[in-house]
């Protein structure tokens, strides 16, 4: 069967594929990030797929799908993105040589994030630019050098962007700084306040533990996680668009 996002034929189903999480909060901000796609674009199937720690898996989330577009519920392109959701789709595949899948990319970088991020710091009480705050983005970390590479690229992107004080990356794990640790530095070179932007998809461990070392070391603010934001919405569909017209320029070539 061919599909196509608008017409009389069905739009390809979207398959969303999150790493997973032993905590609930995980997989509930997932499936109230999918629910504003669904509200945005209710002609397009959409089902979330998880990595690990939750269910289904990437094969159960594509069962009884002649064909579908799979994106990353991922904010960078690091091992997850690059090794286990292509192995974990080489081993659909192989079982169902007939199934059509179409990759997309991950969520980020994209400009509509850095919205979020300032969506969820004036949330948190955070005036957007404000030039005597100094603004920590904090990621998970990877063991992949580009993925944190990546990261601190976004901070530079969102300092060149605003009047911020200074916008600086830390880690989670995996990599240095860690988020207290830059906070302290940021306090100790002079930083009127410090601030905390978790570039983090869902509450989870890491978010917690974001939270309780930054304002143990003197953070002013910790923002919410990126979660259920209608930008990453936004950005979710136009990667989903995206993939759909590459099909459609192959399948017309």
């Amino acid at each position: 069967m061919t599909w196509h996002v608008h017409g009389a034929m069905p739009a390809i189903p979207l398959i969303a594929v999150a790493h997973g999480s032993r905590d609930p909060r995980a997989a509930a901000t997932v499936e109230e990030l999918l629910d504003l796609v669904r509200r945005a674009r209710p002609e397009i199937p959409v089902r979330a797929a998880y990595l690990d720690h939750a269910s289904p898996t990437l094969a159960g989330a594509l069962s009884g799908l002649a064909e579908a577009v799979v994106l990353p519920l991922l904010l960078t392109e690091a091992y997850h993105s690059r090794v286990d959701i292509p192995g974990a789709l080489a081993g659909v595949t192989a079982r169902r040589p007939l199934l059509r899948v179409h990759r997309g990319a991950t969520l980020g970088p994209h400009p509509l994030l850095l919205t979020a991020l300032e969506r969820r710091l004036a949330e948190a009480g955070v005036e957007p630019g404000d030039p005597g705050t100094a603004v920590v983005l904090v990621s998970a970390g990877s063991s992949d050098r580009r993925a944190n590479a990546t990261v601190s690229g976004v901070a530079g992107d969102w300092a060149g962007r605003r009047g911020w004080w200074s916008v600086t990356a830390a880690y989670a794990s995996a990599a240095d700084p860690t988020p207290e640790q830059e906070v302290r530095r940021l306090l100790d070179a002079g930083a009127p306040r410090v601030v905390v932007a978790p570039y983090l998809l869902a509450p989870g461990h890491f978010a917690d533990k974001i939270r309780r070392d930054t304002l143990a070391a003197g953070a002013w603010a910790v923002a919410d996680v990126l979660g259920a934001a209608p930008e990453l919405a936004a950005v979710l569909v136009e990667r989903y668009e995206r993939a759909v017209q590459r099909e459609r320029a192959f399948a017309t070539a």
